[in-house]
C-alpha cells in the first residue's frame, strides 16, 4: 500500500496527470511482486544453454583442435580406436573411429552458430577416401533444416548441441561396439 501511494505522489509531483499518477500507482505494488521473479528466471535463463546448444560445461570455451580431441577422448573412452587425421589433405574427416568394416568418419564442428550442409558433404566425399563406411557430423550446436535433410539422405550420424551427452550411446551404436564401460 506504501508503495502505491508513493508512487502516486512522485509521478504527480514529476508533472504527470492525475489518471497517470492512478494508473502508475496501482500498477507499482504488482511491478514490485513480478520484478524479482523476473530478475531471477532472467538471470536463469541466460545462464542456462538452449535447446540448440551443449550442456556439457566448456565445450563453448573449446577451440576446433581442442573440440576434435574432447571427440577422441569419448570415443577413446568407450573402447574405440582411434585415428585422428593430419590438419590437412583430411578429405573432411577430422576423426576415424572404429574397427573394419564398422569405420566412422568423423567431422568435428565447434560453431557458434547452427552447423550447414557444407560439413555434411565433406564427411560424406571423405568417407571412402578414409576407408569409412560410416559418416557422423559432431558439434556444439544444432544442425540446419538443409543439414539435416541432407545427412538423412546420405545417412549420416548428426550429434549436437542437445545431444552432445549422449555422444557415448551414439558411438558405441554407429561404430557397432557392444562394450560396456
Amino acid at each position: 500500500m506504501f508503495a502505491a501511494v508513493a508512487t502516486v505522489v512522485a509521478v504527480y509531483a514529476l508533472g504527470a496527470g492525475p489518471i497517470w499518477s492512478l494508473i502508475l500507482g496501482v500498477s507499482a505494488p504488482a511491478l514490485l511482486v513480478v520484478a524479482p521473479r523476473f530478475l531471477v528466471g532472467a538471470v536463469v535463463g541466460a545462464s542456462s544453454p538452449g535447446r540448440s546448444e551443449s550442456s556439457i560445461p566448456g565445450v563453448e570455451l573449446m577451440s576446433g583442435t581442442q573440440f576434435e580431441d574432447y571427440v577422441a577422448r569419448v570415443a577413446r573412452s568407450c573402447g574405440l580406436p582411434v585415428i585422428m587425421t593430419p590438419v590437412t589433405g583430411d578429405w573432411g574427416v577430422d576423426l576415424i573411429v572404429g574397427n573394419r568394416p564398422n569405420r566412422v568418419a568423423i567431422q568435428c564442428k565447434r560453431r557458434s552458430r547452427p552447423v550447414g550442409a557444407g560439413a555434411i558433404q565433406e564427411v560424406v566425399a571423405g568417407a571412402p577416401m578414409q576407408g569409412c563406411t560410416k559418416t557422423m557430423v559432431v558439434s556444439n550446436q544444432s544442425f540446419t533444416p538443409a543439414a539435416r535433410k541432407l545427412a538423412q539422405l546420405h545417412g549420416c550420424e548428426l550429434v549436437g548441441g542437445a545431444e552432445l551427452p549422449q555422444l557415448v550411446a551414439t558411438l558405441r551404436r554407429v561404430a557397432g561396439s557392444a562394450e560396456v564401460i
